[in-house]
C-alpha cells in the first residue's frame, strides 16, 4: 500500500515558498481584499498553512509584505533614468485597479499603522522627486504639485474601494480618464 504525500524539501524551498506565498497573496488580496482567507492564500501558493505562518506569522505582516513589493516595483521604475511621472502614474493606476489591498496605502484615514505611513512617505518622495525634475514631469501641467497628484490617486482609490470587484476595471478606466484630463495639458 503506497501513500502519496508531499515531499518536505525543507530549507531549500524556503525562498521559493516565500515567493509563491507573496504572489498568491497579491492575487488573492486583489480579488477578495485584505480580509481574504489565509487558508485560500496557502492553497493558492501550493504550501501548507504551517509554511505560510512560518514566513508571515500574522495577516498584517503578509499584507505589509505585499505593500512592500508594490512600492519596491514603483521605486525600481522611478530609478530608471528614462522613467517619467507618466510612467509612475500608469504603474500606480494598474496597481490600484488590480489590487483592492493596495488601495489602503492611499487611505490617509489610517494613521495608526507605521508601516503604511512609511510606504505613503516613500510614495510621496518618489512622486516629489519625479515632479521636481522638468524632464521627468512628462506631460503633467506645470502647476500640478505632489499633493495634487496624491489627492488624485486618493480620489481614485476611494472610488475603487466603493465598487464591487467586477466593476473595478471599468470604473477605474472611466475615472482615470477624467482625472488625467485634470492633470495633463
Amino acid at each position: 500500500m503506497s501513500t502519496a504525500s508531499r515531499v518536505n524539501r525543507g530549507r531549500a524551498a524556503a525562498a521559493q515558498n516565500r515567493t509563491a506565498i507573496l504572489a498568491a497573496a497579491r492575487a488573492v488580496f486583489a480579488e477578495h481584499g485584505r480580509t481574504a482567507s489565509m487558508t485560500l492564500i496557502a492553497q493558492t501558493a501550493g504550501v501548507g498553512q504551517g509554511s505560510l505562518y512560518r514566513h508571515f506569522p500574522t495577516r498584517s505582516q503578509l499584507i505589509h509584505a505585499v505593500y512592500e513589493g508594490n512600492i519596491a516595483e514603483l521605486e525600481a521604475l522611478a530609478q530608471q533614468d528614462v522613467s517619467t511621472v507618466d510612467d509612475i502614474l500608469e504603474a500606480l493606476y494598474h496597481q490600484l485597479t488590480l489590487s483592492a489591498a493596495f488601495i489602503a496605502v492611499l487611505d490617509s484615514a489610517d494613521t495608526s499603522d507605521r508601516h503604511l505611513a512609511s510606504i505613503r512617505g516613500r510614495l510621496r518622495n518618489l512622486l516629489s522627486d519625479k515632479l521636481s525634475d522638468r524632464r521627468q514631469r512628462g506631460r503633467l501641467r506645470e502647476e500640478i504639485t505632489t499633493d495634487d497628484v496624491y489627492i488624485t490617486l486618493g480620489m481614485l482609490a476611494a472610488l475603487l474601494h466603493q465598487v464591487l470587484p467586477h466593476q473595478r476595471r471599468g470604473t477605474a478606466e472611466h475615472a482615470w480618464g477624467l482625472l488625467l484630463n485634470a492633470l495633463y495639458r
